[in-house]
């Protein structure tokens, strides 16, 4: 590993490792939507919207130290790219929960909850290992997990779209698989995630 021979700024991990915070408890805010009644989706929607909120501030204010701060613990374009996956991931989780309350969808899919696990397991790995990028030595088992987890994320998608051709009308498939596709997707940006630090261990070996 590069000896870092010069003081690093921890305030951009600290703002990925909030951003990664605000995807694991918009997860939480999700899984509530999917099991309350449709009359409190309004209420938890906009619960999420905070989050999206929260963090597209996140996003931009690691814009701006990185314009102002002279030394960074990764490079400027990683971090960058680390914090468009992240933002990028929950707008996705936003879109999900949107789509639950305008098609008035009273219940998912067991499916939807398997998702949201993996999704949560990749969010609370991620706020650590956002921490850790200034000790790269530390987080190849969180690269491998991830990208563990995001395969079975897409083993999950596969099955629940086959289930819902077999059992569900045209209409209702449709919705539903909108919601599915939203939520693998932010499997696959976490994995974005991961795949971006794994490139920054490669580049600093």
């Amino acid at each position: 590993m590069k000896l870092r021979l010069f003081p690093q700024e921890p305030a951009g991990l600290n703002l990925l490792s909030q951003m990664a915070r605000q995807i694991l408890l918009a997860t939480g805010t999700l899984s509530e939507i999917l099991g309350a009644p449709a009359a409190e989706h309004s209420r938890l929607v906009e619960d999420m919207h905070n989050h999206e909120a929260k963090a597209a501030e996140l996003h931009f204010a690691l814009l701006t130290h990185m314009r102002s701060s002279f030394l960074n613990p990764v490079p400027r374009d990683d971090m960058y790219a680390l914090s468009r996956y992240l933002n990028e991931a929950m707008e996705k989780l936003d879109a999900a929960a949107d789509l639950v309350f305008l098609y008035k969808l009273d219940r998912l899919p067991r499916r939807a909850a398997d998702q949201l696990e993996i999704i949560s397991r990749q969010a609370e790995l991620t706020v650590e290992a956002m921490r850790q990028l200034n000790n790269l030595d530390e987080l190849e088992d969180y690269w491998i997990e991830v990208l563990r987890l995001t395969k079975c994320a897409e083993r999950t998608h596969r099955v629940w779209v086959a289930d819902m051709l077999k059992d569900m009308k045209h209409a209702q498939y449709a919705r539903n698989r909108d919601i599915a596709d939203q939520l693998v997707d932010v499997t696959k940006d976490m994995r974005r995630i991961a795949t971006q630090v794994g490139s920054i261990i490669v580049k600093e070996s």
